[in-house]
């Protein structure tokens, strides 16, 4: 089972889905695809309004909807949370936002700009009350270092987070797959914000791009392994050479 760590399928709180409709046809478009289960990951940063205590709620509401239409999809509790909100947020609301609700792993967006060294001091300040970091879409963050800085959060036990339409893409391939020999792609996430523009919830192109320089082994760990333990709460496995 396919386990979507990153996509925006909760309406009204971000700019993700426009309403309920579009949460159910990105569910089906997950269901399409061979994804099982969807971390909701909405905006946890200053330009959205997001009450991290109601997201658990508007999971459970979409779930509602998405059984009704009889997709066999799970909606899982989760947030993109930036860097700049870490401080802002108490330990409690950090683990309300932790993928899957497992109390464990949070999905940690850059500041703006390329990744600097300040991303690391945020992931030892979240180390220090138990919980671990994805950084979700480097793509968006690169500098000349990008594969130095990478290197040097996996080094501290963060997880790197890839947007699967990056992977998949041909005119980026060259870049993605780089990145993916030096064992630096962990976990992918679709990112989508709708069915009906942008991004679809789709993550099986992207493992076929990777099938061409992972092992199965390695393959594996990336979408099943990795992903499950993260939204149970546990510690991932050492990935396959």
């Amino acid at each position: 089972m396919l386990i979507d760590l990153h996509c925006h399928i909760l309406p009204g709180l971000d700019d993700g889905a426009l309403d309920v409709d579009d949460s159910v046809a990105m569910a089906r478009q997950a269901r399409d695809d061979g994804i099982g289960a969807i971390c909701a990951t909405p905006h946890i940063r200053d330009d959205h309004d997001v009450r991290v205590d109601e997201i658990g709620e508007r999971v459970r509401e979409i779930q509602a909807r998405v059984s009704d239409a009889e997709l066999d999809v799970r909606v899982l509790p989760g947030g993109e949370l930036a860097q700049a909100r870490v401080p802002q947020l108490s330990v409690a609301e950090l683990r309300l936002v932790t993928l899957g609700g497992g109390g464990r792993w949070l999905l940690l967006e850059p500041s703006p700009g390329p990744i600097g060294a300040e991303l690391a001091q945020t992931v030892g300040t979240l180390a220090k009350h138990g919980m671990r970091s994805i950084i979700a879409h480097p793509e968006r963050h690169a500098g000349a270092d990008l594969e130095d800085r990478l290197a040097e959060l996996a080094e501290l036990g963060c997880l790197v987070q890839w947007t699967a339409a990056f992977i998949a893409d041909a005119s980026t391939a060259n870049v993605s797959l780089s990145f993916a020999r030096a064992g630096l792609v962990h976990v992918l996430g679709s990112d989508s914000h709708s069915a009906r523009a942008g991004r679809p919830v789709r993550l099986g192109p992207a493992f076929a791009r990777l099938a061409s320089v992972c092992s199965a082994e390695r393959l594996e760990w990336i979408a099943e392994a990795a992903p499950r333990a993260i939204i149970n709460g546990d510690s991932v496995p050492p990935p396959p050479p």
